[in-house]
């Protein structure tokens, strides 16, 4: 079975930043493996040395300076990488699921996978629909917010369990090929040894254009217009005194807000 994990680089910010435009000002920003990716990595490395699977191969989609947060996968226990990037891309500016899922699909075409893991979504955009835009794409059957997996593919069906709303859990089987997104929680991902990261720089990482990829053009629904800080709005009423003092004008609060009677 070969797995196909989507990983993202995402920025990360600090406490106090400024920003600059549509974006933050590049000294406050760092970036990072996406957190729900990682658990996708995770529990794709898991399968495979559980002898479920015999290739382990992820996809990003970004520019050359994501390779080495993206390597942080090859360190975990990935096989191999994939980086789609063109210039094109880099005109495009922020890419809607849709595309991104287009871009994706092209991939899954080409390296014909068994099962694809996903993150839920990715920590800067949170749009939380890639995963299941790809399988729709490529006809693939699906199941969103899984936490957990059966690491047994009878009668190549993944038996899983998915998050529904209010709390509810929903127990189900999808046929392979299929598109998981992955939940975090659903394992606890390893830290990358020295050796790892050292084996990392000598295993593959691909990059395809979308020449490559069959792809003539690239456009996105979305448009980013304008970034800001939102005002924090309070509104808190203090009493200078003891609670002798004050107690009496807590309870008036209290009854004029509905809290007591």
């Amino acid at each position: 079975m070969k797995i196909l994990v989507t990983v993202s680089e995402v920025a990360t910010v600090e406490d106090a930043f400024e920003i600059d435009g549509t974006t933050i000002a590049d000294q406050y920003l760092g970036a990072d493996l996406n957190e729900w990716d990682d658990y996708a990595v995770e529990e794709a490395v898991q399968l495979q040395e559980a002898d479920l699977a015999d290739e382990v191969v992820t996809v990003t989609i970004g520019p050359e300076d994501a390779d080495q947060t993206i390597r942080q996968a090859l360190a975990k226990g990935a096989d191999r990488a994939l980086r789609v990037w063109d210039d094109d891309l880099a005109d495009v500016g922020l890419l809607d699921p849709g595309t991104k899922a287009d871009l994706l699909a092209a991939v899954v075409d080409d390296e014909q996978p068994d099962l694809v893991l996903s993150g839920v979504q990715t920590g800067d955009d949170s749009f939380g629909a890639t995963g299941v835009a790809l399988a729709d794409r490529v006809g693939y059957q699906w199941a969103a917010v899984v936490n957990h997996l059966e690491h047994e593919f009878a009668d190549d069906t993944a038996s899983v369990r998915r998050e529904l709303e209010g709390g509810v859990e929903e127990l189900t089987d999808v046929d392979l090929p299929a598109v998981l997104t992955i939940q975090t929680g659903i394992n606890e991902p390893r830290y990358a040894s020295l050796r790892g990261i050292r084996q990392a720089q000598r295993k593959p990482l691909e990059v395809q254009t979308l020449d490559d990829l069959g792809i003539e053009g690239v456009d996105s629904a979305l448009a980013l217009t304008e970034m800001y800080e939102p005002e924090s709005e309070t509104d808190v009423t203090v009493w200078e005194g003891g609670a002798d003092d004050t107690a009496g004008d807590l309870a008036s609060l209290l009854r004029e807000k509905g809290v007591a009677q």
